[in-house]
């Protein structure tokens, strides 16, 4: 079976997009990066320089520093498939970034898209 193309699309490509609908909805490219930082653990001159190697899905996050353990705390449907019930581990990864990206989007508040519980 051949891979999804969204693998080997470049992440730089479809990032501006993920910007835009932020934006659209009043959000910031800044909180745009944290979520990503967040979840990959990428700073953000790591993820600066993976944007402009124009690195595709499939690298960017099998190069990820640190993808965060609470992800697994990330649940919901995006284009219709519950997120936690991905089997591939990669569209996993995708489809939880996506579904952060549209929490932002719908005004959620930052440490509930983060995952953080009160101490």
């Amino acid at each position: 079976m051949a891979e999804h193309r969204i693998y080997s699309t470049s992440f730089a490509s479809v990032y501006p997009h993920y910007v835009t609908k932020a934006e659209r909805k009043g959000r910031t490219k800044a909180e745009v990066d944290e979520i990503l930082c967040w979840l990959t653990g990428y700073d953000q001159r790591q993820l600066d320089a993976q944007i402009a190697a124009k690195t595709d899905f499939k690298s960017f996050f099998a190069e990820a520093p640190a993808m965060n353990v609470a992800r697994d705390q990330i649940k919901g449907v995006v284009c219709g498939i519950r997120v936690e019930e991905i089997a591939e581990p990669l569209m996993r990864e995708i489809r939880y970034l996506d579904k952060l990206i549209d929490e932002l989007a719908k005004g959620k508040a930052m440490a509930k898209i983060l995952r953080e519980t009160a101490a």
